[in-house]
């Protein structure tokens, strides 16, 4: 007997004002990883987060597409690290960060934050892929990486041949530039974000 289909995850910001829906093809192509990255640390570390060393940061990668707003759309906000950085998606309400994505449209890459996920998030599976893991040499890791690399390509493939990538909550489908400015911070806070 097969299992019956999934109908997607709800999200919320800390304060309830944007909420939305990840789709049941997003859950179920997405891969689920944890990262230890100093970025993603520090964009935490920005927001006023909890601290998520020396844990990392649990991540849904999926496909932008699959990232629907249903209120509280006119708070989607953006920030960057740095010039050439990831745009990290941001509810400005409640300065929760939601998702990280490419500065571009064109590439089809959604990193979505498990913590903002209201419902059961065991349909997600264990954590299959482990990045910039810290050794005792100083440097990092990545761990099972096969998953997550398999599972982008998968997945930036289909948005692009189908053309869902042009149908994205984050960039609009004319211009294909993000749909809110992206906030540069400045060297100094930047410099304060990675003790």
């Amino acid at each position: 007997m097969s299992e019956p289909a999934h109908s997607g995850l709800a999200f919320s910001c800390q304060c309830g004002k944007l909420q939305g829906h990840i789709s049941a093809r997003g859950v179920r192509q997405g891969t689920h990883v944890s990262c230890f990255c100093h970025d993603c640390r520090a964009a935490q570390l920005y927001f006023k987060q909890p601290d998520p060393a020396p844990g990392p940061v649990d991540i849904l990668q999926m496909a932008p597409e699959e990232i629907e707003i249903s209120s509280g759309s006119q708070f989607l906000a953006a920030m960057k690290l740095g010039p050439n950085g990831m745009l990290r998606w941001y509810a400005s309400c409640c300065n929760a960060p939601l998702a990280t994505t490419p500065p571009r449209a064109s590439f089809p890459f959604a990193g979505f934050l498990v913590c903002r996920i209201t419902d059961d998030i065991s349909v997600l599976g264990p954590v299959t892929t482990r990045g910039f893991v810290p050794q005792p040499d100083g440097k990092q890791k990545h761990e099972k990486i096969r998953f997550a690399a398999f599972g982008l390509i998968r997945r930036v493939a289909a948005s692009r041949l189908s053309g869902r990538w042009k149908k994205t909550t984050f960039f609009d489908p004319k211009s294909r530039e993000p749909v809110a400015t992206p906030l540069l911070i400045t060297k100094d806070e930047r410099a304060a974000l990675y003790p």
